[in-house]
């Protein structure tokens, strides 16, 4: 089985992992017997030993995203993320360690236990955002330069004066609550502030590929043609697609609490929105793909206050028209 890409910090993610595991499991199952009760029950709970490195760890949401290999008699290597039984054990594990662990699957739902060190990290550089948590609000945003679908160069400081809501993806992101759905709900988002011209012309929409390998200027135009035509637009003039190189794209994960980890040219990442205020300054910051686009389109106007004005309300009916949340 070749590996997966998996992201870290869903309210998804524990039907995800259970449908995966119920998946890989089934792949290698040998029998079954649907009669049985007795088999049922001794199903329910199942252990694993898991090996593997650690590439990420969210002390937040209490899990690490384990790259692992092979689980005999299970499932296939891939890297993914694991709840933690034991929190206060978060503390003595750091990117880059290699693990022993107990994987104890009860009713599909997987968690990590015992977890045991085999070897430190060798210092390398961990990936990109793991020294940060998140960005505060109130924080100056630095100048982030970006090359954007038309192969223009542009940076952050230039839409100074508008509030920009930006999040980051990557093309090939093969799981739809995703990356792709970070885009469906910018789409959302966009089609809503069609309908207010004040707040179209006091905002601006950033999907930001931390993919430099792959997503050239062609492919992210190609790629955000679609969402765009589904908002209603036909030219990237308030909403662009853009990717940086990889020293900048370290740098904004840094900031930004990205975290992004390419193995064997499988892509773990974290996901991570946030508003910049009109002067430059994080306004509000999302972390995973749980938050609600209402919720969003209310801040970002918010975040422009005096220069328009819309009701939560309207806001949230414009988006429901077009997709109930």
């Amino acid at each position: 089985m070749s590996k997966q890409c998996f992201s870290a910090g869903s309210r998804t993610r524990s039907a995800l992992i259970a449908f995966i595991i119920f998946t890989c499991a089934g792949l290698v199952s040998t029998s079954c017997n649907n009669n049985s009760s007795q088999s049922t029950n001794q199903s329910q709970t199942q252990r694993y030993t898991l090996k593997g490195k650690i590439i990420s760890i969210d002390k937040q949401t209490k899990e690490i995203v384990v790259d692992h290999e092979a689980i005999p008699g299970f499932m296939g290597a891939m890297a993914m993320p694991y709840p933690v039984k034991d929190a206060a054990s978060l503390d003595q594990l750091a990117p880059g360690d290699e693990i022993r662990a107990d994987l104890v699957v009860n009713n599909g739902q997987p968690v990590l236990e015992n977890i045991v060190v085999t070897k430190k990290a060798s210092g390398a550089p961990a990936p990109s955002g793991t020294g940060r948590v998140q960005p505060q609000p109130g924080e100056d945003v630095p100048d982030f330069k970006l090359v954007n679908q038309d192969g223009k160069r542009i940076s952050l400081s230039q839409f100074k004066g508008k509030a920009v809501l930006l999040t980051f993806i990557y093309t090939r992101c093969p799981l739809p609550d995703y990356c792709p759905l970070m885009n469906t709900n910018f789409s959302l988002i966009e089609k809503s502030l069609r309908k207010n011209p004040s707040a179209f012309a006091s905002t601006h929409l950033l999907s930001i590929s931390f993919d430099s390998k792959n997503d050239t200027p062609r492919v992210l135009r190609t790629y955000g043609e679609g969402y765009l035509k589904s908002s209603g637009d036909r030219k990237f003039d308030h909403w662009e697609f853009a990717v940086t190189s990889a020293d900048e794209m370290t740098e904004m994960g840094k900031f930004f609490g990205l975290v992004v980890k390419e193995d064997q040219g499988q892509i773990v990442h974290s996901m991570s929105t946030a508003i910049i205020s009109p002067d430059g300054k994080i306004f509000s910051w999302y972390h995973g793909n749980d938050w609600k686009s209402p919720d969003v389109l209310n801040d970002l106007l918010k975040s422009v206050e005096g220069k328009t004005t819309a009701s939560r309300l309207e806001s949230e009916r414009s988006i429901s028209d077009g997709h109930p949340l």
